[in-house]
């Protein structure tokens, strides 16, 4: 179980990296990505899309409040809520 949710987080991280374009998101788990200008409603709905690529579980805009995926944290969390 160990090896999976690593890879889970592993490659939540990777792709938020690569959606906001900075790695600075592996140095701010628990920092709002909003306020501090690495995610944006576009980059928000890019991340979903690439969730839904990535590991084929759909996170529909409305369903999740922002307060609930605007760190890198609980952005993975709540991808490993849908995988497991």
């Amino acid at each position: 179980m160990g090896d999976a949710t690593e890879s889970v987080r592993e490659r939540t991280l990777s792709l938020l990296e690569e959606v906001c374009g900075d790695p600075a998101v592996h140095d701010h788990l628990d920092d709002d990505l909003f306020e501090l200008g690495l995610l944006d409603s576009m980059g928000a709905i890019e991340l979903l899309v690439g969730i839904e690529d990535e590991f084929g579980v759909s996170i529909a805009p409305t369903e999740v409040p922002r307060s609930e995926m605007n760190t890198p944290n609980k952005i993975v969390e709540q991808v490993e809520k849908r995988v497991a």
